[in-house]
């Protein structure tokens, strides 16, 4: 059955994905179980996304309730759980408004066009023959696959088949100032985008002063300043919003991975000045913020914004870390663990895949690459145990021989 259903999938699924060749039928907490009966502790999380793990009973009965209730009714209408949710968004976070969207591709296609419109709104009160059209995204960026959010993102192996994409991008070194006060330009720049822990370019958390900096930069250049926290927002951190430890606000902030815990959403939180640029048919999604992704994001947010709750991601990303220096500090190919909260990566000389692989064929632990392919990313479940980081440091001991036998 199961060589079928492989057989199947690449038969009538488009092949944009390398899968290995195990079937994940259920989960629970941090662990998925696959066709043959094997449990598997999950450090990936559906990408960050899964924080509250598989199966939590607080989301399966909101969930469940909300189904029996009303699904979809398109934004025609006013529905509760969408206005609930934005009211808890806006009062966990520095944004006045909310728009909402299904992916965080989506949102930042949104925050793209809110900054073009902003400053159109600003050039035609200024008399301005022209208004700022120019963005300006970073190195090792990431901030999704389609064409907008694409021409925002630096790799060249995502852009280069779909070139040409949207004009007037500027990469600026990520965590360089020189750099983006150079690529920043006033009269010209529309919208700043930067992620404040990189997750897909390695795990790269910013610097305060970087982060401050381009508020200032961007103050100065009457540019939108656009939070991507697509992948580290929403507690992953050890914060609500990864920025919150920085002691800097964006303009604009874009979410979605974790917010409804496993169904698909998106959202850009705003301010007032951004949310009043927009008039009604300026931007809209049929699906966005949909009775059942809302209720099911209720749940995530509402656990997810407890002290409690934010402290123990703290603490068990130091524990992670701590343990994965301790547990490499006699391998050479290392060079370099790092991370914020529960996102975590460990940097390598050489391409991660084949600890990747040994990782989950020999002690059925779920990991997944980022940088390129040169770090071993770790973003489970926000509740994992401290058993299951010692688990999947020890694992990662035993498995990094693997790195040496290509």
């Amino acid at each position: 059955a199961d060589a079928a259903l492989v057989a199947d999938e690449a038969k009538y699924v488009m092949q944009t994905y390398g899968r290995p060749g195990m079937i994940i039928t259920h989960g629970e907490g941090c662990n998925v179980v696959d066709s043959t009966g094997q449990e598997y502790l999950d450090m990936v999380a559906g990408i960050a996304v899964n924080i509250l793990g598989h199966s939590d009973a607080a989301w399966v009965a909101a969930v469940q309730e909300q189904a029996t209730k009303l699904c979809h009714v398109s934004n025609l209408y006013y529905t509760e759980p969408m206005v609930r949710l934005a009211k808890s968004l806006c009062e966990t976070s520095f944004a006045d408004k909310v728009f909402y969207c299904n992916s965080g591709t989506e949102a930042n296609e949104a925050a793209l066009k809110f900054a073009r419109k902003l400053a159109r709104v600003k050039a035609e009160a200024a008399g301005a023959e022209t208004p700022a059209t120019g963005m300006v995204s970073f190195t090792s960026s990431f901030h999704g696959r389609t064409m907008g959010a694409l021409s925002l993102t630096s790799v060249t192996g995502y852009r280069a088949p779909f070139e040409p994409l949207v004009p007037g991008v500027k990469f600026a070194t990520y965590g360089d100032l020189d750099s983006a006060r150079e690529a920043i330009v006033k009269g010209e720049t529309c919208a700043v985008f930067v992620e404040p822990v990189q997750g897909e370019g390695g795990c790269y958390p910013a610097t305060k002063a970087f982060l401050q900096g381009l508020r200032q930069i961007c103050d100065e250049a009457g540019a939108v300043l656009v939070f991507d926290e697509v992948q580290c927002g929403m507690g992953r951190t050890g914060h609500v919003w990864a920025h919150q430890a920085y002691d800097v606000t964006p303009d604009i902030l874009t979410a979605a991975k974790p917010l409804a815990g496993g169904l698909p959403i998106g959202a850009a939180l705003c301010t007032e000045e951004v949310a009043q640029a927009m008039a009604p048919g300026d931007h809209g999604s049929t699906f966005a913020g949909g009775p059942l992704v809302c209720a099911a994001a209720e749940v995530v947010v509402e656990r997810a914004t407890q002290p409690t709750f934010l402290e123990s991601v703290t603490a068990k990303g130091e524990r992670l870390r701590a343990g994965l220096r301790e547990a490499l500090k006699d391998c050479e190919r290392v060079k370099e663990v790092r991370g914020m909260g529960l996102l975590v990566g460990v940097e390598f000389d050489c391409a991660v895949g084949p600890l990747v692989e040994a990782l989950r064929a020999r002690e059925h632990v779920l990991a997944v690459s980022a940088g390129r392919g040169f770090v071993l990313r770790f973003v489970p479940p926000l509740i994992i145990s401290d058993e299951e980081i010692d688990r999947a440091v020890e694992a990662v001991a035993r498995c990094v021989d693997a790195l040496d036998e290509t």
